[in-house]
């Protein structure tokens, strides 16, 4: 009988290499070949490791004949300082041992800086496409915004929750919603984590999850994802909506610094320009319609939601007037916010809500929630909803919750809107849109 009291040795990653710590020292590292080349006399792999890639160097004797790229292998060598090398530091090969080796060679080249390839062909060749150092840079990005919204928000006093993805009732109601059969009865696909979160105000005052929300959304547009990660959080004992905001500014502001300090090498391959955080501007939904259509002459079509040319152009507007790369949007029209929104007491047309726009395109969703159980019944059926289908919702509200509000961001927009994509799909690991379920 065996015992296992220890964890598995951590491997050892390129940062440690490139810092300079372990020169002189002989390592064994493992990792894939991502390019074989020889010059005069020399041989010279690069190995992909998950953070990076070092250069190894060698005699060509030392090499088994059926190394070619892709093939994962065991290296052994000395580190050695070559400001030529990526990272300024190399592997001068002792001893190599191969672990696995490819059946068929790539069908892109992964090594080269540009692919070249159209949306349905990359994303259909998306378990190889990943390896390229640019396309997974993407993804790096993308685990520093998750990464950030964890531990700000767990400093900030929230907790983490994981809920339900399989409901009985749509959040956001609409036709845009899964429908699925769960043992005979009528169920969904969750829209969002938002009846759970509410829930959990009687529970614990903050909470927040990241988790995927599905969305059955007939539109194939650069900008709309079936399925996609969403980081939410709620608040509890609110003094007022912008409470909200000055959070989620707080959160910016910590992702942008951790991107900065711990992403730099992925932020430099993307080209990425990081935007300011420092404050960022709010203004009313009506007032932000007026000013993008008396500067850009779009007309104001619909009175109650924003265009997406709008929201680029009021992006547009707050770049060129206050060097502004996010805007809080705020009061959107009740009649296009959810039941469980709270109504502006001075103007019960709006809604003390809000959405942040990122260069251009919406990335968050917020505001204030109704937390009265009466107030929360009266607008369930001013709307000609039924309270008795939500009576596990209302529960909450019935026996008692703190004034609350809460957000949800788009992590796939914005990743996308930071690292300058065209495509939302391509910041998402193996999107599902209206025509793919694979890979």
């Amino acid at each position: 009988m065996k015992f296992i009291t220890e964890y598995a040795k951590r491997p050892v990653l390129c940062q440690e290499i490139f810092s300079g710590e372990l020169d002189g020292q002989t390592v064994c590292i493992k990792g894939a070949v991502h390019t074989l080349r020889e010059l005069g006399g020399v041989s010279f792999f690069t190995l992909r490791l998950g953070d990076g890639l070092l250069q190894v160097v060698c005699s060509p004797r030392l090499l088994p004949e059926e190394l070619t790229e892709e093939c994962t292998a065991a290296v052994t060598g000395a580190v050695q300082a070559e400001a030529r090398a990526p990272g300024g530091r190399e592997l001068h090969l002792e001893h190599i041992e191969l672990l696995s080796r490819p059946a068929a060679p790539l069908p892109v080249p992964v090594s080269s800086w540009r692919l070249n390839l159209n949306m349905d062909i990359e994303l259909s060749l998306r378990p190889v496409v990943l390896r390229s150092l640019q396309r997974r840079a993407v993804f790096k990005l993308q685990e520093g915004f998750s990464r950030a919204f964890r531990e700000y928000l767990t400093g900030e006093g929230f907790t983490e929750i994981h809920t339900p993805k399989i409901v009985h009732a749509g959040a956001e109601g609409g036709s845009n919603i899964f429908r699925l059969d769960y043992f005979g009865r009528k169920a969904f696909l969750a829209q969002s984590p938002q009846f759970y979160k509410q829930t959990m105000m009687g529970v614990f005052p903050r909470v927040f999850e990241v988790a995927p929300v599905f969305r059955a959304e007939k539109h194939n547009t650069p900008r709309h994802l079936n399925e996609y990660t969403s980081m939410d959080l709620e608040m509890g004992y609110l003094d007022t909506f912008e409470d909200l905001m000055a959070l989620e500014t707080g959160f910016l502001r910590y992702a942008m610094e951790l991107l900065q300090t711990r992403y730099a090498e992925d932020l430099q391959r993307l080209k990425v320009s990081l935007p300011k955080t420092d404050q960022i501007p709010a203004v009313r939904f009506d007032e932000a319609k007026r000013l993008a259509s008396e500067k850009y002459g779009h007309p104001i079509r619909d009175p109650y939601d924003l265009e997406p040319e709008e929201e680029h152009n009021i992006g547009r507007y707050f770049q060129e007037e206050y060097g502004a790369d996010f805007v809080f949007v705020t009061h959107y029209p009740s009649k296009k916010r959810p039941f469980y929104a709270m109504d502006d007491p001075g103007d019960p047309r709006f809604t003390l809500s809000f959405d942040l726009l990122f260069r251009g395109m919406e990335v968050t969703t917020g505001g204030q929630r109704i937390h009265d159980y009466q107030e929360q019944v009266d607008k369930m059926r001013s709307r000609g909803m039924d309270p008795e289908e939500f009576t596990s919702y209302l529960m909450a509200h019935k026996h008692g919750l703190p004034p609350h509000g809460g957000l949800g961001i788009g992590l796939e927009r914005l990743t996308a809107r930071l690292c300058g994509l065209d495509n939302v799909r391509s910041a998402s690991l193996f999107p599902r849109d209206l025509g793919r379920l694979e890979p």
